[in-house]
């Protein structure tokens, strides 16, 4: 080693699979510029994996691979551990081990971090060291850092995101060709979009966990996947997005959180939101992040939610900034839930129904559904009225009003006699009152 050479940094890579595969071929194409960037160099030592025949998309270096991943974690002389396998175990004690041993960790894992971050940043803590994990959400976007940093002396009030690109597809194909839901389906798992089981995406599952991770930095309060409210995109219907396009709205799949007096909340859900809004402008499989605070105001970030390119850049980002923390012997910005506000149940959260309805069509209909909004304290906003017949349906639109309300109104409209059918029920976001 020359004079005034660093020694250098050693990474371990856990998993290498569609982004760990590419976070090994960025180490090894990019080494010159890391060199630069970081000032000194970065050095893959190893690539932990379930079978060392198995497929992979880049060529590993001989002698890299390894299936003791815990061995790998932990070995004394590795500085950074990245961790893209996912899930709960093995990926949990693999960072806790590696944390425990020194390492400092960057990680994509959002489901982990969603249910025990917590556990994570404490042990981070504890060692001293970094734990970053910008691709957990929006693959190449970045989201978190701004949370973390550049909006680090405002007050976040709301963020409103489509985090899901196969839901985003899904949904936007069944808005630009009239297709139902398991047409769109089918088509995103053809193209890769979907996996052959999409139950993570279609209901809401991933967007929870994301929707948890932007919460607790936005608020810094801790907020779980267990504390968001969540529905899928499963039971949304061709009608249901023509009804949304003949109010000039398009249907997203919607991560909310926001922050209120009495606390925060978090919601993942679809909903009807105005095309003359910026997110409704978000087609196929990219996602964008709306951002309200109170200085800056209004901002987006917009671009590819995943991908093992996309998901491997955010990755590297992380790395640099962990690795020039440890050549400077230092730390960033760990957990912040200094607030610990509470977080609100749905019932609590003030929101607007899109609510169709197939009636008798007869005198005093219009008027009896009306009264039995506003029994339960919630004001109209329009209603449309079509004649089929001997039935009608009338497709309402109220004004905004606690969820727990406006769920209360729907189960007494489908008590209701004269009601033949509540057809379709969704909430409408991002419109004028």
């Amino acid at each position: 080693m020359s004079e005034g050479a660093k020694r250098p940094l050693k990474v371990a890579v856990l998993g290498c699979g569609s982004v760990g595969s590419q976070v090994v071929r960025l180490l090894g194409e990019q080494a010159g510029d890391l060199e630069a960037r970081v000032g000194a160099p970065v050095e893959l030592v190893g690539v932990a994996v379930r079978r060392l025949d198995g497929p992979r998309d880049v060529e590993v270096p001989d002698g890299l691979l390894t299936t003791d991943a815990l061995g790998l974690a932990t070995r004394d002389d590795v500085d950074l551990v990245v961790e893209v396998i996912g899930g709960i175990e093995p990926a949990r004690s693999l960072i806790l081990g590696a944390l425990e041993n020194g390492a400092s960790v960057v990680t994509a894992n959002k489901a982990l971090l969603a249910e025990d971050g917590p556990t994570l940043f404490e042990a981070a803590a504890k060692a001293g060291r970094d734990l970053y994990y910008e691709a957990a959400v929006a693959g190449a976007i970045p989201i978190l850092r701004p949370l973390r940093e550049s909006l680090a002396g405002d007050k976040v009030t709301r963020v409103l995101g489509i985090v899901n690109g196969t839901t985003n597809f899904i949904l936007d194909k069944m808005d630009t060709s009239g297709a139902g839901f398991s047409e769109a389906l089918e088509e995103a798992q053809e193209l890769g979009y979907a996996e052959a089981d999409p139950t993570a995406d279609v209901e809401g599952f991933d967007a929870a966990a994301k929707a948890a991770i932007l919460a607790s930095l936005a608020f810094h309060s801790r907020v779980t996947a267990a504390d968001v409210y969540r529905e899928g995109i499963s039971e949304v219907t061709a009608a249901d997005v023509a009804s949304a396009r003949e109010m000039a709205s398009v249907v997203k799949l919607l991560a909310i959180c926001e922050l209120s007096p009495q606390g925060v909340s978090a919601r993942v859900h679809p909903a009807m939101i105005p095309r003359s809004h910026p997110l409704a402008s978000v087609h196929g499989a990219y996602n964008a992040v709306f951002v309200e605070s109170e200085a800056a105001g209004q901002l987006m970030f917009y671009g590819p939610g995943a991908g093992g390119s996309p998901t491997a850049s955010a990755v590297l980002g992380d790395l640099v900034t962990v690795a020039r923390n440890r050549l400077a012997d230092t730390r960033g910005a760990g957990e912040s839930a200094y607030a610990d506000r509470a977080v609100l149940p749905m019932g609590e959260t003030l929101t607007r129904y899109h609510v169709a309805i197939d009636v008798d069509d007869k005198a005093g209909v219009l008027a009896a559904i009306a009264q039995a909004f506003a029994d339960h304290g919630v004001s109209l906003q329009t209603v449309r009225q079509q004649g089929r017949g001997e039935d009608a349906e009338l497709v309402v639109v109220s004004h905004e009003a606690r969820d727990a309300q406006l769920s209360a109104t729907v189960r007494a409209l489908r008590s209701m006699e004269i009601v033949r059918e509540v057809t379709s029920v969704m909430r409408v976001e991002g419109g004028d009152e």
